[in-house]
Formats: C-alpha cells, sequence, structure tokens
C-alpha cells in the first residue's frame, strides 16, 4: 500500500475507531482539543491528517500512530498486540486490520457474579473458550460455554459475556460487519475400507 492510499484509508479508520469506542464527535473534540468541524472533515476524508492532528488522537485512543493510521507493516508478519483492559476484561488484538473480521483474545477475571447488561451493535460475533467457564446471554437465554465450545450469533441480539467459574475465563472472539460470518471449510477425506 502507498503512501497515499494510505492517507486516503485514515478517514475511515478514524470513523470506524471512534465508532467502536462509543465515543461522538463532540466527545472527541473534547479530549484532544481539535474543532469537531475538523474532526468530521478528517473523517470524510475532505481534510488530510498532518501531525498536529493524528498525534492528539493517538493519545486519546491510546494507540501508536502507525496502528492509528494503519501504516502498513514491514517485512515482519509476526503481531505485536497490545492488551486494552476494560472493567477488568483483559482484550489482546490479533489483527490490525481495520473493517472486516476482527480477532481478539480476552480473558475475563473470576470475580463476584455481576448482573448481565446485554447490548446490541450492528455485526456477528463467533466465539471459542480457551479456559474457563463462560457465561453467555444471549436474548432470552443464558448459557455457560466451557473450554472447547463455540457460540456465534448476530450482534443485533442483545447479548452479554460473564466469568461463571473460580478462574480466569479465556475466550477467542471473532466479530465481523453486518451480514458476514466466520466460515471454516474443512475436507473430509474418507478412512480407507480394508
Amino acid at each position: 500500500m502507498n503512501d497515499d492510499a494510505v492517507l486516503v484509508a485514515v478517514g475511515p479508520r478514524l470513523r470506524d475507531l471512534r465508532r467502536r469506542a462509543g465515543l461522538t464527535l463532540t466527545t472527541l473534540s473534547q479530549r484532544t482539543g481539535i474543532p469537531v468541524s475538523t474532526l468530521s472533515r478528517l473523517e470524510s476524508g475532505q481534510r488530510r491528517p498532518g501531525l498536529e492532528l493524528l498525534l492528539p488522537l493517538a493519545r486519546a485512543y491510546r494507540m501508536t500512530l502507525d496502528d492509528l493510521v494503519g501504516a502498513p507493516a514491514g517485512a515482519d508478519p509476526r503481531v505485536f498486540p497490545r492488551p486494552v483492559r476494560r472493567e477488568g476484561l483483559t482484550i489482546i488484538p490479533l489483527a490490525r486490520k481495520p473493517g472486516g473480521l476482527q480477532a481478539f483474545k480476552q480473558i475475563l477475571p473470576a470475580g463476584p457474579d455481576v448482573e448481565p447488561e446485554p447490548r446490541t451493535h450492528p455485526g456477528y460475533h463467533w466465539l471459542y473458550v480457551l479456559n474457563g467457564r463462560l457465561r453467555v446471554v444471549l436474548g432470552d437465554k443464558d448459557l455457560v460455554l466451557g473450554p472447547g465450545e463455540v457460540a456465534e450469533f448476530d450482534t443485533h441480539l442483545p447479548h452479554w459475556f460473564g466469568n461463571a467459574g473460580d478462574h480466569a475465563a479465556e475466550f477467542l472472539s471473532i466479530v465481523g460487519p453486518q451480514g458476514e460470518r466466520f466460515r471454516l471449510r474443512a475436507r473430509y477425506l474418507p478412512a480407507s475400507l480394508p
């Protein structure tokens, strides 16, 4: 990806970051000191981003400039995840690509029972439990998943996750836009008959 392509993609990337963070333009303006009109023009691609705008945005989102603008990675194929902690939950991003399918490892510490607060948002979610017991509330269903168990659902369905055990619950999440589902393709090879 050349420099012009990276710069063209910055606006939609900034809009996506703000929306995923649940921020309004006004709130982001207050956090960064950048006027709402400038933020709007950045997100719509009507203004090219400069360091004087990108630095406060990187601080607000707690990410590097490279991650903020989606700069192309060098020849090193490794992903260097930077964990994010929210209300006790640790989220480790496993992919760098904005939009499309996003992969995360999530760790919920053991703790007191918490009253579920189901939420909705556009998209599709697939999760796989690695360790522990994960309580998953999907609409009117209240499930407990153990290691190796999988759930997938449309995120318009009210949903909530919590720890259902005495140890940390670790799970993988793949989240995609509405209508995009995770697919697993396997080839069946019949066993040889004697």
